[in-house]
């Protein structure tokens, strides 16, 4: 479709603030993005939809400008609900570059301007399949009676005997189609097995930047994986990187070979992803309010409120999360944190996202069940309450609520493929409490117990309250002297050292294992050259004949520090 055929549809609300001589440039596709710099997902002839919250000052304008020129988008359209008119430095700077530009009025949603620019150009592409993108958006716009995501996978059955689903970045089967029978036999279960190897080969291709669909093959059967990316509000390590979206983005698995198809079965797809992504961020609108329940009680717990108050803040979660529960529930505390190698996109957001994901029990379906869980972020770690309507018995290793060892069992392939050789997920679990008051401490043993997680060799680790038993809660129980002999024989080198050299590494070993033995953050925090602390750490190791490459002497110097 040409864009100058968008100005002649009322419905979209689109207002021209330049590039009247560039209105007879096709357009291919549709993207959504507040991303600074969204190249990585542009392929070219696309009409970029932005809510501007990319742009910090006016400075910003001509570098989000050039790099869609150099990606080859047929145009700008910008959404006046966020800083009302749009800036004069965007429309300058699209003027400068010959980029057409629009206004979109703040009354027109922007699914509504991809749902009609994927049905024109999937119909002058596809002929008489254009009417299968149209009973898809009818029935995605059709609100949950519609059926959601499955309908749009039953009809790509019936339509295009292409047997699809949608799953989680995690591998959890979000949508099947029917049990049908087509030209190609009964449609099969995807069992989970395969949800979780076909999620690990997203995750890996998307890591090494390569772009959809990938091509997999699992028991001689081929899938095309095609990622469904959201509106790019969504969590990300940095403007521009793909890493944090890529582990919250779901993805549409097609039980074909995509390499074959001609360019026009290829949009249609492309086109079938937006609609499902339009549902995805409808979806993830819907946690807001929980999100915002936990940030409320975080805050309290970490302010030091009074218990009173913070037991009136659960009042209010309870019914929220637990609708028609006649107690107030118990709660457990899960701390979470997905850390890079190369100390960039640590950050709560991103880890909040899958963490939502990761709390989901892994044998439901269905894009809904994490309308129970409240998952708040702060610094560069996400903080869970969850509620329990029950427990017998809180000091029950065995009791119901999240069980460390069991909840990454089931994630852990997929999510090993996507951090492999550039991060790591950690996770802290606490035992269930019944009132605020025991609230602050359950975030303190979530805590601990997720140091304990990052001490472990693997990207992805769980550690649960059980496991401080041995030693955090043990400690004042250890007899004096034997508390001055052990912290003696490991800290007493370095504290020679320091006085004698004054060289820190006293400090530097509290720092080094405070963040979990990751060099970059370490040396960022010490404000240190990498090569610096690496040279204190060997001079550490050196004084005491410890290794802090492993488990055993990292623990026994951080028992060292805390009984010191």
């Amino acid at each position: 479709m040409r864009l100058r055929a968008l100005l002649d549809t009322d419905a979209l609300g689109l207002k021209l603030l330049g590039g009247e001589d560039e209105l007879d440039r096709g357009v291919r596709g549709v993207m959504t993005t507040d991303l600074r710099d969204p190249s990585r997902y542009l392929s070219g002839g696309e009409l970029v939809l932005t809510g501007l919250a990319w742009r910090r000052d006016a400075a910003d304008s001509e570098p989000f400008v050039r790099i869609l020129v150099q990606a080859g988008v047929a145009a700008l359209a910008a959404g006046e609900a966020e800083l009302g008119d749009v800036p004069d430095d965007l429309v300058v700077a699209c003027a400068r570059h010959r980029l057409p530009l629009f206004a979109v009025h703040e009354s027109v949603a922007f699914a509504t301007i991809t749902e009609h620019v994927v049905r024109q150009v999937s119909g002058e592409r596809a002929g008489d399949l254009a009417a299968v993108v149209d009973r898809h958006r009818r029935m995605m716009t059709s609100g949950p009676a519609g059926g959601g995501p499955d309908v749009v996978l039953d009809l790509l059955g019936s339509d295009l005997d292409l047997r699809a689903w949608v799953l989680s970045p995690t591998g959890r089967l979000i949508a099947a189609p029917k049990e049908t029978t087509g030209a190609r036999g009964t449609v099969p279960a995807l069992d989970p097995e395969a949800c979780a190897r076909l999620a690990a080969e997203h995750l890996a291709a998307v890591r090494t930047g390569r772009r959809g669909p990938h091509r997999v093959v699992l028991d001689r059967t081929t899938y095309s994986l095609f990622p469904v990316r959201g509106s790019g509000r969504g969590p990300s390590s940095e403007p521009g990187d793909p890493r944090g979206t890529m582990l919250s983005d779901w993805l549409l698995a097609v039980e074909a070979d995509a390499g074959d198809w001609a360019e026009e079965r290829l949009d249609l797809l492309q086109g079938v992803t937006q609609l499902i992504a339009v549902e995805r961020d409808r979806r993830d609108a819907a946690r807001t309010v929980r999100r915002r329940l936990a940030q409320e009680v975080l805050e309290l717990v970490q302010t030091g409120a009074a218990p009173a108050e913070i037991a009136a803040r659960l009042r209010v979660a309870a019914p929220v999360l637990l609708p028609g529960l006649g107690t107030a529930p118990h709660w457990q505390v899960v701390v979470a944190r997905v850390e890079w190698e190369d100390g960039r996109g640590d950050g709560g957001p991103v880890t909040q996202a899958l963490l939502e994901e990761i709390l989901v029990d892994p044998a439901s379906t269905g894009p809904e069940p994490s309308d129970r869980i409240a998952v708040a972020h702060t610094g560069d770690e996400a903080i869970a309450l969850v509620p329990l309507p029950s427990v017998t018995d809180e000091h029950d290793e065995a009791g119901p609520g999240v069980q460390a060892d069991a909840l990454l069992e089931s994630v852990r392939g997929p999510l090993t493929a996507g951090l492999d050789g550039d991060g790591r997920l950690t996770v802290g679990v606490s035992a269930a409490v019944h009132s605020a008051e025991g609230l602050r401490g359950a975030l303190e043993e979530a805590r601990h117990a997720r140091r304990v997680a990052a001490a472990r060799p693997g990207r992805v680790c769980a550690a649960g309250h059980q496991e401080l038993a041995s030693h955090v809660l043990l400690l004042p129980f250890v007899p004096d002297d034997v508390r001055r002999a052990f912290t003696a024989r490991l800290l007493d080198p370095l504290r020679e050292y320091d006085r004698r050299h004054r060289a820190e590494l006293i400090p530097t070993l509290e720092a080094f294992l405070d963040c979990d033995g990751s060099w970059t953050r370490c040396a960022t925090r010490l404000h240190l050259h990498v090569n610096t602390l690496r040279y204190r750490v060997g001079r550490i190791e050196q004084l005491t004949g410890r290794d802090l490459s492993r488990l055993e002497d990292k623990l026994d110097f951080f028992l060292a520090l805390r009984m010191s």
